[in-house]
């Protein structure tokens, strides 16, 4: 009997991470981390965001200022290319298509 471990090849870090956050089922939950932080990120409406949730393609924000709520709703579509552009250059972004995750931006 041999006590060799068996050789396997060399993977980067990076996907490593990603497999195991998609083999243990945590790869919804991430992706909708990263999407929350780029709208964060793309919007600058962090401090006035009291909800978010993403779900079916569709991110939905509630902001506390209507006034906030009002200019950010104007610019709804630069917002949407922003988010998805922040959540494609993501490395750790697992899986998504083409035109990025969120195909609608819906603010309340």
């Amino acid at each position: 009997m041999s006590s060799r471990i068996a050789r396997k090849t060399a993977q980067p870090l990076l996907e490593v991470i990603k497999e195991m956050l998609a083999d243990g089922g945590a790869a919804a939950t991430h992706n909708s981390r990263l999407i929350f932080m780029a709208w964060d990120q793309a919007s600058g409406a962090a401090p006035y965001t009291i909800r978010r949730f993403f779900r079916d393609g569709k991110l939905y924000i509630t902001l506390s200022s209507s006034v906030i709520c009002s200019q950010l709703r104007m610019q709804k579509d630069v917002l949407l290319s922003k988010v998805n552009a922040i959540v494609a250059g993501n490395e750790l972004y697992i899986g998504g298509t083409a035109e990025g995750p969120v195909k609608e931006l819906i603010i309340k």
